[in-house]
């Protein structure tokens, strides 16, 4: 029987922001994998859906395979997960591809058994026993750095999680904040933002430091954003 399997020890709370995935192996519809070992110095964006041949799940696997080349130049990986079997994965593909023309070219986790829907928190029982759609953003280190839910109703915002992507990897790259909508903010457009001073002496200086910097936008010591 297709399964998953989580290794042993590993505690029954879904992981939060900023600790270690866990490590899970799982079968997919293009083979066994070992997550997040396999994707190690790559972004993964693991993302659940209630059932395949659903109206909702169909769109945004569309939706995800036709911005999936936006995702590979970010350097993230995209994998999917319901409680199917492999079998249905794989006609579910067929039938997008026959009948969409759109080839879902990424694998997907047949969790049938649910035990890594159970491990990541993705099965809630007042939503059935199907998982809820779940979006996992984990770093090149292995680190959860992101999670979102939606209920099974709504489909996912394919733009909000490649922001969020880009935010992530521009927050790790310069040491800055994104502000609300990112790089379209009403008020700040692409600007980002310094993180405050954590001493008197770092916040008394940060005027000083905003003076000497064209880039810099000084509102209040707390408050500093930077030009891209």
């Amino acid at each position: 029987m297709t399964g998953s399997t989580t290794e042993a020890g590993d505690a029954a709370r879904p992981p939060g922001i900023g600790e270690p995935f866990p490590q899970l192996t799982v079968q997919t519809s293009h083979g066994e994998l070992t997550i997040p070992d396999d994707y190690a110095g790559q972004w993964l964006v693991l993302f659940s859906h209630p059932g395949d041949f659903t109206p909702v799940c169909t769109s945004e696997f569309v939706a995800f395979e036709q911005r999936r080349d936006e995702f590979e130049a970010l350097d993230a990986e995209l994998l999917g997960l319901s409680v199917d079997r492999v079998h249905s994965h794989i006609k579910w593909t067929e039938w997008i591809a026959e009948n969409l023309d759109v080839d879902i070219q990424f694998p997907i986790i047949a969790d049938d058994q649910g035990s890594v829907g159970e491990r990541l928190g993705m099965i809630h029982p007042e939503a059935g026993t199907s998982t809820v759609r779940s979006v996992f953003i984990v770093d090149p280190e292995g680190t959860t750095r992101l999670v979102l839910t939606y209920p099974m109703e709504i489909g996912r915002n394919i733009d909000e999680i490649l922001r969020s992507l880009r935010a992530l990897q521009k927050s790790d790259a310069d040491g800055v904040a994104a502000p609300a909508d990112w790089p379209e903010n009403e008020t700040f457009g692409d600007r980002v933002l310094l993180p405050p001073p954590g001493t008197e002496e770092g916040a008394k200086a940060r005027r000083a430091e905003a003076a000497d910097d064209d880039a810099l936008d000084y509102y209040d010591w707390w408050f500093v954003t930077k030009a891209q």
